[in-house]
């Protein structure tokens, strides 16, 4: 067998008005964003991947303040998700199992410490909120490819820089090639962009920073990619954050990004996104 590879990488939003309450949009931002995702789907079925790398957050369903890894590394068989039958019913994703690529998350996560890393390692039970059930009901709806989940912090601060994240992904691609189980691998980060949680200004979406971080994305250059501030991130809200995981899918792919879709929709309170990595 010849040695692993990341044959794609993609990004998108999670926002559970995505799945759970679609037809508040407007109808052409909805047609447009599920669209993309149709797009990015059969990007992904034409890859043929092995396995896929699943990059997000999560939002205190595994974690708490007092335990909260800055990375975590899922080692399971499969994951429950949505972890509860209302969480289910809110975004309107089927509880099941998704499946796990058990040995390629055990590989990542030793390939890390070697790499000087030091992600938290999650043997088994990591279930699954809209972090993931969310994009995957559009980007996998049959839950066909097994998933090596990992999470970043970006819900609560200190959080790991964007240059940290960014390597990290450097790091996963070099894991990936260490190892020959899983010839081809599709690395998708989920989460943002602009979104405000459990604040007063909730329902609000900064539409010039989606723009700025879609067009850094679309360009590729590391290092405009991740000189963001921490002031300049939470000027898109505390949400916002979660465009770690984006980063982190970038260092993995090394290209820009096409956009595949942007829109801005203050009914699912997120700016909403789906991007492909030109490989």
């Amino acid at each position: 067998m010849s040695s692993g590879k990341i044959v794609g990488g993609f990004a998108a939003s999670h926002s559970p008005g995505i799945t759970g309450w679609p037809d508040r949009a407007e109808a052409v931002k909805r047609r447009n964003v599920e669209a993309a995702y149709a797009q990015a789907r059969d990007r992904i079925e034409a890859l043929r991947p092995d396995a896929i790398i699943a990059v997000s957050v999560e939002h205190f369903t595994n974690f708490n303040l007092g335990n909260l890894p800055a990375f975590a590394v899922a080692t399971g068989e499969s994951y429950l998700g949505p972890v509860t039958a209302e969480m289910a019913n809110f975004v309107n994703v089927p509880q099941h199992r998704y499946p796990g690529a058990a040995d390629l998350g055990q590989h990542i996560y030793r390939f890390a410490l070697e790499s000087e890393f030091d992600p938290a390692l999650v043997e088994g039970g990591l279930d699954f909120d809209e972090n993931f059930c969310v994009p995957f009901k559009h980007l996998d709806p049959d839950s066909r490819y097994p998933l090596a989940p990992i999470i970043v912090n970006g819900v609560n601060p200190p959080w790991p820089s964007p240059r940290r994240c960014y390597d990290f992904g450097k790091m996963l691609a070099r894991a990936v090639s260490d190892q020959e189980a899983y010839e081809r691998v599709v690395i998708v980060g989920t989460g943002g962009l602009s979104h405000w949680v459990g604040l007063p200004e909730s329902g609000n979406v900064n539409e010039e920073f989606d723009r700025d971080f879609l067009a850094r994305l679309d360009d590729g250059d590391p290092t405009h990619l991740t000189a963001y501030t921490k002031d300049e991130i939470d000027a898109a809200g505390n949400g916002a954050h979660e465009i770690r995981t984006w980063l982190v899918a970038a260092g993995a792919v090394g290209v820009g990004f096409e956009i595949l879709a942007y829109e801005a929709v203050p009914e699912w309170l997120t700016g909403t996104s789906v991007a492909a990595a030109r490989m």
